[in-house]
């Protein structure tokens, strides 16, 4: 009995078998960018314990300053999602070139702030030494910021229509050229100069890039051309960009509300000193590896709510969403036990080329830290899988107005609790796991709820598609 109901499961639309399809190919992508940043800090690691501590707060400001752009643009996968269950993908080419605008109007905004960077560190009140090393790392990965956006928005051509393979594809030979240029760049290998946390920096920037090339070189092959109309959308369309800030704008917010909150705390943390700074980037580090993948079965989970909302199959986007939860809290529940159980094992990489006296203090605080990650993870999983189906359908205003309201209260909680009441990272650390917790329930109550049924992103009213026929006769593109 039990076998046929997972038979059932597994086999049926929407079900297992449809949902890992769709988010294995994401999941690889994203594992391969958190195997990129965890090699990073790994390396790093290797240099200087300060090094490492530097890179998480720089990076976090850095994505802190690409969240809202970012969010904006990569919201082009739902409309691109919506518009493919429709049976209009003569709008997709239209509605990705939109993204890709957001990214070049930002570009300048971006380099604009790479002169601020040892301003915004020296006043978070860090060392000198780790201030220095910050700045270093922002003002260069900033270079490729607006790569970052221009990427987000062109790989949605491919998350939107469900064809991942080439995402995973692009990700995993930018990680792999990250990778390679870290070893040559923060080590000196091959005659290059040992440029340490700025190699690292650098090869973040140029690997972004890398990504922009590539998808421009797959996307303009000829068997798209016609069905999507990747040249004739390159162009601005205010209708649709408006439609896309509309939407996609509490997305970007969203997102520039909860790194906002969660770089913050991470500033706060700096004040309690290099091993509690350090401790708790290598635990965040360790827990992007359960992490990040899982956020590749959120795209999937956005992408078939938005296309089966598109067709007009509301029971078809909830059981998209189910079916993803079950492999999001399988996948979790195998990391939080390893997390307690065999901690040591995710640290083996870390230890390899450390300093044997600085890692042995850093271990043990990473190791009670884990246990807290442990906790917390599962409702990781309801607040990514919950999350991505709302906002497949539209609902970006209800996640935004929760990160109003929630994100604030750990940050204050941490900042009040240090600097008047000598609280400690443990403290800290109990604030972050009781907030991640209380989102994953949030997100849980507003999906069944059920207000996402009856949502979209695309005009309501949608002319004759490219073929001449009515909307309610178009067959859905596969």
């Amino acid at each position: 009995m039990v076998r046929t109901g997972l038979r059932e499961w597994w086999l049926r639309p929407c079900g297992g078998r449809e949902v890992s399809r769709l988010a294995l190919p994401l999941v690889v992508s994203t594992g391969s960018w958190t195997i990129m940043n965890f090699v990073d800090r790994m390396f790093l690691m290797w240099t200087s314990t300060e090094a490492m501590a530097a890179a998480l707060p720089a990076g976090m400001l850095h994505f802190t300053m690409l969240c809202f752009p970012l969010g904006v643009a990569t919201y082009v996968n739902t409309f691109v999602a919506q518009y493919e269950g429709a049976g209009r993908p003569d709008r997709i080419g239209l509605a990705v070139w939109q993204g890709v605008l957001v990214g070049l109007f930002c570009i300048p905004i971006f380099l604009a702030i790479i002169p601020l960077a040892p301003w915004i560190f020296r006043i978070a009140g860090h060392s000198a030494e780790l201030a220095a090393m910050e700045s270093t790392y922002f003002q260069i990965i900033s270079t490729g910021a607006g790569a970052a956006i221009i990427a987000g928005a062109l790989s949605s051509f491919f998350t939107g229509r469900g064809d991942n393979r080439y995402v995973m594809f692009v990700s995993v030979t930018s990680a792999l050229l990250n990778v390679a240029l870290d070893y040559v760049w923060i080590f000196g290998r091959f005659g290059f100069p040992e440029m340490g946390i700025a190699g690292a920096a650098w090869a973040t920037a140029v690997s972004q890039w890398y990504r922009v090339a590539a998808y421009v070189w797959l996307m303009h092959r000829a068997k798209w051309e016609r069905t999507y109309r990747i040249r004739a959308g390159r162009r601005w369309d205010a209708a649709l960009f408006g439609r896309l800030l509309r939407f996609g704008g509490p997305n970007g917010l969203q997102m520039l509300v909860e790194i906002c909150a969660f770089t913050l705390f991470l500033m706060l943390v700096g004040r309690l000193g290099k091993t509690a700074l350090a401790a708790t980037t290598l635990a965040f580090n360790v827990n992007s590896v359960a992490f990040i993948p899982m956020l590749g079965v959120g795209i999937a989970i956005s992408t078939m709510v938005g296309r089966q909302l598109g067709r007009g199959q509301p029971d078809l986007a909830a059981r998209a969403t189910w079916s993803g939860l079950w492999i999001a809290m399988v996948y979790m529940s195998l990391f939080a036990a390893s997390y307690v159980l065999v901690p040591d094992l995710f640290l083996l990489g870390h230890k390899a080329g450390a300093n044997p006296d600085e890692f042995a203090q850093v271990r043990d605080l990473t190791v009670v830290l884990l246990r807290f990650v442990a906790a917390y993870c599962l409702f990781d999983a309801l607040n990514i899988v919950f999350v991505a189906a709302i906002r497949g359908a539209g609902d970006t205003r209800f996640v935004l107005l929760t990160n109003l309201l929630f994100c604030p209260l750990p940050v204050v909680a941490a900042w009040a609790g240090i600097t008047w009441l000598g609280w400690g990272l443990m403290a800290c650390w109990v604030l972050l796991t009781a907030w991640a917790m209380s989102l994953g329930m949030i997100y849980l109550g507003r999906f069944l709820q059920g207000r996402w049924r009856t949502m979209r992103v695309i005009e309501p009213d949608l002319p004759l598609n490219g073929n001449g026929e009515s909307l309610s006769d178009a067959t859905p593109t596969e």
